[in-house]
């Protein structure tokens, strides 16, 4: 979850290419239901036919629940106490539960993700009297995108929350002005935690972040 990270994100990357792609060339494009060649003759088309989305949707979902599971490995990685790093990334760990429930969300987040990952589009159910023999499920593929989306939100947000307090023991020294410049802005909204605390709003403000492209390094 170290070393494969450029593998891992750069395969999810070139997914949410391929769909990207997709959806541009289909939103440039018509149904062309009926196509008329004549005004005598008509063919009924598939055009309309949403494979070409569902298929894609269906590799992207997997594609960001990998995302969020890699994530997952790496904030539980800075919890063990390794590293120079004090264990659940609080000083007091004997008397806090430090950064502990967090995971815990994270991890069922990834678990929730797995569960959504069946593709939509390997099913097909005939309806209107078997007229509509064969359907994509794609419309199913987007939902269950958009929902493995929100949770990798806040996976990520947890990660990040994770990072910024492992920073917190690596003072004095600096890191790269891209991790430098998250840091800050993560402390602009959470705080480091000395004691135990309610930190659910904490990993809300880095989702509210996330969502707002404040991370972006462009």
């Amino acid at each position: 979850s170290m070393r494969c990270v450029p593998q891992v994100h750069g395969a999810s990357r070139n997914a949410y290419e391929h769909l990207k792609n997709l959806a541009e060339t289909e939103l440039n494009s018509v149904t062309d239901n009926p196509i008329v060649l004549s005004e005598e003759e008509s063919i009924s088309g598939g055009n309309f036919h949403g494979q070409l989305l569902a298929l894609p949707l269906d590799y992207a979902t997997l594609a960001a629940a990998e995302l969020g599971n890699i994530s997952d490995r790496r904030s539980y990685l800075l919890l063990e106490g390794k590293y120079g790093l004090p264990k659940l990334l609080v000083e007091s760990s004997g008397l806090n539960s430090g950064f502990m429930i967090p995971q815990y969300t994270s991890a069922a987040l990834v678990t929730e993700n797995k569960t959504l990952c069946f593709p939509a589009s390997a099913d097909s159910i005939p309806t209107s009297l078997g007229q509509e023999d064969h359907v994509s499920m794609g419309s199913i593929s987007g939902r269950k995108f958009n929902q493995v989306l929100g949770n990798l939100e806040n996976i990520l947000a947890v990660e990040l929350m994770f990072g910024a307090q492992g920073l917190e023991f690596r003072r004095p020294a600096k890191c790269s002005k891209y991790v430098e410049n998250a840091y800050n802005l993560i402390r602009t909204k959470v705080p480091k935690l000395e004691d135990d605390r309610l930190i659910g709003e904490d990993m809300l403000a880095i989702v509210q972040l996330i969502r707002e492209r404040k991370f972006d390094v462009n």
